[in-house]
């Protein structure tokens, strides 16, 4: 039996060092071609000759892209991620099916929010550095307590709700905002669910945990920033597009923010996972976040732990048989 072909693209070592022991399973029937290059409508001829692609967040399967793919004969798509917003669902309907993962190690990215919270409140960051230079001053270095503070928790998936879960250990007060809210779930762990202008408006830390969907879509904007307390800390681990940059900015410079944890940048794609330091930042807007001192960014990590990168593969990989040996589709990208 011919193996199926599958093109891998913006493939890391790390996708490498998890997919491949995996790939020699003999019950397996795949062939990988792992590829460096980003999936665009630039680049998606290179899956001429293969059955499915998988991509990962920056990759993009836009309209022409999504055509190209069709015309190819790719019959399936397989995300090595939970969010979809990089897929037109539009243009691949009725053509090319699309699957995900839909939750891999969900309290990686819940303890990676709570720790740009801490890192950011308590300057540990700074302090590092500092210590490395013989600096053990104090002075600049001071934070809050948080036990007592109201956090307000937008989005409870199952990240949000760890997250929130997480920080009731703290002694916070939980707040949350959600269209379907777990009720049951709320009552058991002490969080109050309210609405959105609402958390916005009491919440003295908001951390962001809903999906990038057209109604999300810059939700934390000029109006949201300026109905915020003074000092609120925003953290934000689901996806760039979620902020207003511009707005962000704005609130920063005229001192209404009291820090930002973003391990997410709208426009990630030029520069997230790759290594520029060579380089000068052309993007204005991130070299301009990068020189606040109570800005925290990092290179959309909050997923990347050995359990979680073991969950893509394994998820991944079942994905690919399970459609191409069975025709089915358990974790199918549906068209709202």
């Amino acid at each position: 039996m011919n193996k199926i072909k599958i093109a891998f693209f913006d493939t890391k070592p790390y996708d490498r060092f998890y997919f491949e022991p995996l790939l020699q399973e003999p019950a397996l029937n795949l062939h990988v071609k792992f590829l460096q290059a980003r999936l665009t409508a630039d680049t998606a001829a290179l899956a001429g000759g293969f059955d499915g692609v998988c991509i990962f967040v920056n990759d993009t399967v836009d309209a022409t892209a999504a055509e190209i793919l069709h015309r190819l004969g790719i019959k399936l798509i397989a995300l090595r991620s939970a969010g979809f917003n990089n897929v037109d669902l539009e243009a691949i309907r009725g053509k090319i099916p699309a699957v995900r993962v839909p939750a891999y190690s969900p309290h990686a990215v819940a303890e990676y929010a709570v720790s740009l919270l801490l890192t950011l409140n308590r300057k540990t960051h700074k302090a590092y550095s500092r210590i490395r230079d013989g600096n053990f001053s104090l002075v600049g270095l001071e934070g809050a307590v948080l036990h007592g503070k109201t956090v307000g928790i937008i989005g409870t998936g199952l990240i949000g709700r760890i997250t929130a879960e997480i920080l009731r250990g703290f002694g916070m007060e939980v707040i949350a905002s959600d269209p379907y809210p777990q009720t049951e779930w709320a009552a058991a762990h002490g969080v109050q669910y309210t609405e959105r202008a609402d958390l916005l408006r009491r919440s003295d830390i908001i951390s962001l945990h809903c999906p990038l969907t057209p109604e999300n879509r810059r939700l934390i904007g000029r109006e949201a920033l300026a109905s915020m307390k003074s000092g609120v800390i925003i953290i934000n681990t689901g996806r760039g597009g979620l902020i207003d940059t511009r707005a962000l900015i704005k609130a920063l410079k005229e001192n209404r923010i009291g820090g930002a944890g973003l391990d997410v940048y709208e426009e990630e794609d030029g520069y997230f996972f790759e290594d520029h330091s060579g380089e000068v930042i052309q993007d204005d807007m991130l070299a301009r976040l990068l020189t606040f001192p109570n800005v925290l960014i990092t290179s959309h990590q909050a997923f990347f732990t050995h359990e979680a990168l073991q969950e893509i593969a394994k998820t991944t990989l079942e994905n690919f048989r399970l459609f191409f040996e069975k025709g089915e589709l358990p974790n199918e990208i549906k068209v709202q």
